[in-house]
C-alpha cells in the first residue's frame, strides 16, 4: 500500500508560541512596550494605506536605526532562542511523527507565518519543519536589516498551500509558472484532503477556509487564559472543522483530534487500494 503524505501546516504566533514573536526580545530591545510598537505600526498602516505586514517590517527597520541598534540574521537567531511555547509544543512533532509512522502515514510539518523567518529559524523547534514560509529582510553591507524582502500577509499565505499541494516548495523566478500551470489532481504531491491547518484567528481564515473547502481539516486553537470566543466564531462561521485549547501535551485534545484525522487519511488510502 502506498504511504500517504500528510502536511500539517502551522501559523506560528499565538498558535505554537504564546504571543507575537517580536514581543519576546525585539520590541523590549527598543525600550518600547508591545502596545506602543503595534500602535505605531497601525498608525503607519492607516496613514499610508499600507499593507500591515510591510508596515510592521518597515517599523522594525526604522526603530532599530533610531535606537542605533544593530539587528542582523544572527541577532534574529538569538531572539528565536527566547521564544516561549504553549505546553507540549517541544515534544509535539516527534510524538506525531511517531504516531504517523506507526499507522503508515508520512508526516511533514510546515510553517506559514506573517512573522519573521529568521526568528523562527532560530527557535529550537525549527529543525522539525520541512519548509518555513514567513517574512524576510534584506541586509546591508554591515549585515544589518535594511528593507523588507519578502512579506507574507493573510491572503498571500494561501499560495504556500498550493506550493505544498503541488510540491513546488522553492521560491524562484521559475516557480510562479510551475505553480500556476494546471496539474491533474492525481499528480499533486500532497492533496488538500491530506492537509491539516492549525492557526489561531482571523489572519488564518483564508488558509483555514481553503483547506476545509477542499476536503482537508482546519483547527483553530486558543489560549486558555484569553478565552475561546474568536475560535468559536470561526467554527460557527464554518471556517474550521475543530476548535481546541492550544495545549499540545501528550493526551491533549489536539493530539486526539490530529490522530483521528491521520487514521481517517490512512483508512481512505487503504480503501483506495481495493478500487
Amino acid at each position: 500500500m502506498r504511504q500517504p503524505i500528510v502536511a500539517i501546516i502551522y501559523d506560528f504566533d499565538k498558535t505554537l508560541c504564546t504571543k507575537d514573536m517580536q514581543e519576546y526580545a525585539f520590541i523590549p530591545t527598543l525600550g518600547m512596550s508591545p502596545a506602543a510598537f503595534w500602535d505605531d505600526v497601525n498608525a503607519l498602516t492607516d496613514r499610508e494605506e499600507m499593507d500591515n505586514i510591510l508596515a510592521y517590517m518597515y517599523k522594525m527597520v526604522e526603530k532599530a536605526k533610531e535606537k542605533e541598534i544593530v539587528v542582523t540574521k544572527d541577532t534574529f537567531g538569538e531572539m528565536g532562542a527566547k521564544v516561549e511555547y504553549f505546553d507540549g509544543v517541544k515534544t509535539w512533532f516527534e510524538r506525531i511523527n511517531a504516531y504517523g509512522e506507526k499507522i503508515g502515514v508520512r508526516i511533514e510539518h510546515y510553517i506559514v507565518s506573517s512573522g519573521i523567518k529568521e526568528i523562527i529559524e532560530g527557535t529550537e523547534i525549527s529543525k522539525f519543519f520541512k519548509k518555513i514560509y514567513a517574512c524576510e529582510f534584506m541586509y546591508d553591507y554591515t549585515g544589518s536589516i535594511k528593507w523588507p524582502k519578502f512579506a507574507v500577509n493573510y491572503t498571500a499565505k494561501t499560495q504556500f498551500l498550493f506550493r505544498i499541494n503541488k510540491g513546488i516548495l522553492t521560491i524562484d523566478s521559475k516557480s510562479a509558472d510551475k505553480l500556476n500551470r494546471f496539474t491533474p489532481e492525481q499528480e499533486r504531491r500532497v492533496p488538500f484532503c491530506n492537509m491539516i491547518y492549525i492557526g489561531d484567528g482571523l489572519t488564518d481564515v483564508p488558509c483555514m477556509k481553503l483547506v476545509k473547502s477542499n476536503g482537508g481539516q482546519s483547527i483553530a486553537v486558543y489560549d486558555q487564559e484569553k478565552g475561546k470566543d474568536a475560535a468559536e466564531a470561526l467554527k460557527k462561521a464554518g471556517r474550521v472543522n475543530f476548535i481546541t485549547v492550544a495545549d499540545y501535551s501528550s493526551g491533549s485534545d489536539i493530539e486526539m483530534i490530529v490522530q483521528s484525522i491521520l487514521k481517517k487519511i490512512q483508512a481512505v488510502e487503504e480503501m483506495q487500494t481495493y478500487q
